[in-house]
């Protein structure tokens, strides 16, 4: 039976459903193998004719449970869980694109990201051509090729807190055919559901907000089921797969067609499963995930505004801060918050931003984001701490950047440790 939960009900029943008598909690099946009664059934598996587990590299009743829930609560057709998000990025992008072929990604996005596409997508044979998110429809239009098989872009980027105008995007996309793949690790889908504004592919690090704790690495794909792979471009969906006997993904699994093909090609082949011990915290994680964003979105508003009026701040950047840049597509695309996440520059020096933070006791200084702690991370002192002053200027990096993760804590503790800092630092 089919029920219309609204999302908060969904973060805690979809997933795991007990029968009577089982356990009431996600079990962890810690088992790589499986026992079936026939050798028959067995070749039925790996035919792809029945549904069941054949090994656990592809498919676990523990990471099945936790791509379920996240299947229903983006609203797609179906999930697949990977090692970390940028494992997500890479099977949801070579899921689409073959050597030869090209895509458009949003400069904008995660760094991490932006090397996987640039770097080793390019030893692939796989093209990517950044594009700036303003670009007008013209300036997209001039980058679009033939062998063009998709568009990338961030809900929020990291860091950069650009908010994606995701219906311009879609629209853009669809009007060439091909489908727009959309990064929701910073909004989660209680902030923001991409597909229905016309998104196609959703990936995420669980690592960041879906697990909440800092506890376990993960990614996952969601498949939305609308895009129509038999419109001629994209032939891995629609001709013969000979490692499956001649098996047509479109054919066999209809609107399913582009999740399946990436856990029984890609996961089958490369490897990058999630392991069943992070899918279960990853899943236990997302039963509270309402309202850990509600209050990370309520505390970084109040930080931000605590930020633009503190007279050593030089700029402050959070998505739903009034006079933000984003401000007018944040209240579009998350009315409910926009995360925790805030950039900031002091006014100063590298040398003074990197003595503000080492007078932090509240906010830890970690290279992660995120979590529900507070978190804070200098750039030009860590990430980036090789190039010049200049250099990070160039790639949009203040030597006074500061990234923060605002936590859940008490915001008056967490803004009276930036206070004091401020207060004692040069």
């Amino acid at each position: 039976m089919e029920h219309n939960w609204r999302i908060e009900t969904k973060l805690i029943q979809e997933g795991y459903k007990p029968g009577n008598g089982e356990p009431r909690v996600l079990p962890i099946y810690q088992s790589t193998t499986y026992k079936y009664d026939s050798t028959e059934h067995v070749a039925k598996l790996f035919d792809l004719e029945v549904p069941g587990h054949m090994y656990s590299r592809i498919s676990n009743p523990t990471v099945e449970a936790l791509e379920n829930k996240i299947a229903a609560l983006e609203g797609g057709v179906g999930a697949l869980c990977t090692s970390s998000g940028q494992s997500a990025s890479m099977v949801a992008m070579l899921n689409l694109c073959e050597a030869g072929d090209h895509f458009i990604a949003l400069n904008t996005i995660y760094g991490g990201t932006y090397n996987l596409f640039a770097i080793t997508f390019k030893k692939l044979g796989v093209e990517v051509s950044f594009v700036s998110p303003d670009a007008t429809k013209e300036e997209v239009e001039k980058l679009i090729k033939p062998n063009t098989k998709a568009i990338f872009g961030e809900t929020i980027a990291n860091p950069a807190l650009v908010v994606l105008d995701i219906a311009y995007w879609s629209e853009i996309a669809h009007s060439y055919g091909i489908p727009l793949v959309v990064d929701n690790t910073f909004a989660t889908p209680y902030l923001c559901r991409p597909f229905e504004h016309g998104a196609d592919i959703v990936t995420h690090s669980t690592t960041k907000y879906m697990d909440g704790h800092a506890t376990s690495v993960g990614g996952v794909i969601v498949d939305s089921g609308k895009f129509d792979y038999t419109n001629g471009k994209f032939k891995g969906f629609t001709e013969p797969d000979d490692s499956y006997h001649g098996l047509t993904y479109t054919k066999a699994f209809g609107n399913a067609a582009y999740i399946t093909k990436a856990r029984v090609q890609f996961i089958r082949d490369m490897g990058n499963c999630m392991s069943p011990q992070n899918a279960f915290l990853t899943h236990l994680g997302l039963e509270t995930l309402h309202l850990r964003m509600e209050r990370h979105s309520e505390n970084a508003l109040k930080v931000a505004q605590f930020l633009k009026n503190h007279p050593k701040v030089e700029s402050v950047s959070y998505p739903l801060l009034k006079g933000d840049s984003q401000y007018e597509k944040a209240k579009k695309y998350l009315p409910k918050g926009a995360s925790g996440v805030i950039s900031f520059s002091i006014k100063g020096s590298r040398e003074d931003a990197v003595s503000f933070m080492d007078h932090l006791k509240l906010a830890a200084i970690v290279v992660h984001v995120a979590d529900a702690r507070t978190a804070v991370l200098h750039p030009a002192s860590s990430t980036h701490r090789q190039m010049s002053d200049k250099e990070l200027e160039a790639a949009g990096i203040s030597p006074t950047m500061i990234r923060l993760s605002i936590g859940i804590e008490n915001v008056l503790d967490i803004i009276e440790d930036l206070e004091e800092a401020f207060t004692y630092s040069n």
